[in-house]
């Protein structure tokens, strides 16, 4: 089901983490902080939304509550000259958790499962960890509880869990793993959906896709 907003929503993925470059699987984990190449990848989405939203736009500012989210949004709202603290968070905006594979490097979880990373870049679910209807339908009971959100709005996120978010926005159809997804994007991108069709604004330079 696709949203009904009026306003147009500015999806981000956060910039790269020390899990990300370690190439640990980090899951809903609360806080990996970002690497120097992380916060130059939020400077670069936030010049990206600066120039395409100038300066104090009105957004509605959304982000996971995780410490990644959060300090990616704090660079991207001093370029856009918005107040970091006016930010709403919401768990349901985190990444898939990875149940007891979070924090496991990715080359020791293929070595003892096999692939853990799908073509086309999904993630394997854990045994213990979460589907991806449930993603569905945590980010899909976000939606429905924001629908009013006056005006335009900017949401930092994850790479799975933007994944299956845009897709409900969009109305993408249900993937083999149960959920309606999109295809996955650098850490550091930033797309914008309005009206169910999704374009990119700014593509990151992150790993992709997971």
């Amino acid at each position: 089901m696709s949203s009904t907003r009026k306003g147009r929503d500015f999806i981000a993925r956060h910039g790269e983490t020390v899990f990300n470059a370690a190439r640990r699987m980090q899951g809903d984990a609360p806080h990996t902080p970002l690497t120097r190449a992380g916060f130059a990848q939020a400077d670069e989405m936030g010049r990206a939304l600066r120039a395409a939203l100038g300066a104090k736009p009105a957004l509605t500012l959304w982000a996971s509550p995780t410490g990644r989210a959060l300090q990616t949004l704090a660079i991207v709202t001093e370029h856009l000259e918005l107040d970091w603290h006016q930010a709403r968070t919401d768990a349901r905006l985190t990444e898939i958790d990875m149940g007891s594979w979070g924090g496991r490097y990715y080359a020791d979880l293929t070595a003892e499962h096999g692939p853990v990373v799908q073509p086309g870049g999904l993630l394997t679910c854990a045994p213990d960890g979460e589907t991806y209807d449930r993603i569905a339908a945590r980010v899909s009971g976000w939606l429905a509880e924001t629908d009013d959100d006056e005006g335009d709005r900017l949401v930092i996120m994850h790479g799975i869990s933007s994944r299956v978010l845009r897709g409900v926005m969009t109305g993408a159809p249900v993937d083999a793993c149960g959920a309606p997804v999109l295809p996955g994007h650098p850490q550091g991108t930033v797309t914008m959906v309005e009206r169910g069709r999704e374009t990119v604004v700014h593509l990151g330079t992150g790993h992709a896709p997971a």
